[in-house]
């Protein structure tokens, strides 16, 4: 075996143990960005989603800024309390 056919192996096994981390890492930074819709939404910031008919409850206001998301709460508006800021 030759000095240069070693060293290409080599590449490969680097190559490939790099190309794993770099999925592992992507899979765990896709998993934690999921969290950040959910943290950013109307329920994430203590506020309650209710259907736009039936309005905020007591002590609760009409929130424009912060989404009811996912198919769920369609339909629904965002209620946050009063003294939120």
């Amino acid at each position: 075996m030759k000095q240069g056919q070693g060293l290409s192996m080599n590449v490969i096994i680097i190559a490939a143990i790099s190309l794993l981390v770099l999925v592992i890492i992507s899979v765990l930074v896709l998993r934690a960005g999921g969290d950040v819709s959910t943290g950013t939404g109307c329920e994430g910031i203590g506020g309650q989603c209710v259907p736009s008919e039936s309005g905020c409850p007591d002590g609760f206001r009409h929130d424009v800024v912060h989404n009811c998301k996912g198919r769920e709460n369609e339909g629904k508006i965002c209620c946050i309390p009063e003294n939120f800021e």
